[in-house]
């Protein structure tokens, strides 16, 4: 069985980056344990976009649902890109105007040759 992807797209205005950037640095390490879960990248755009991608990689579909089902929804209070809760409870504004799922199976790979 193939990996899948998952990359999810957020329209960041400029404003907001920073404030996206350090949401996603202060969850670092909530997703390495999951089960099935096989690599993360947060990437910028860096030329010609306001959109970032958060890119994830997972052993299969069901591992990727139920990730999405406890450990996301809870951090994110159920949208993607919503960020963390506030002080006080209260949910601080998402950082992106705008978010859309990509899905893939992994057909072929690489790696470096050692």
């Amino acid at each position: 069985m193939p990996s899948v992807v998952k990359i999810n797209v957020l329209t960041v205005p400029d404003e907001q980056r920073e404030v996206l950037e350090k949401r996603f640095a202060s969850r670092a390490g909530s997703v390495e344990n999951s089960d099935g879960f096989e690599w993360f990248e947060l990437l910028r755009p860096a030329e010609g976009t306001d959109q970032y991608l958060v890119y994830t990689r997972w052993r299969s579909e069901e591992d990727f649902q139920n990730w999405m089902a406890t450990s996301m929804r809870g951090a994110h209070g159920g949208a993607p890109g919503a960020g963390a809760q506030g002080e006080g409870g209260e949910r601080p504004k998402p950082a992106a105007s705008a978010s859309t799922l990509w899905s893939f199976e992994v057909v072929q790979q690489a790696a470096p040759k050692a």
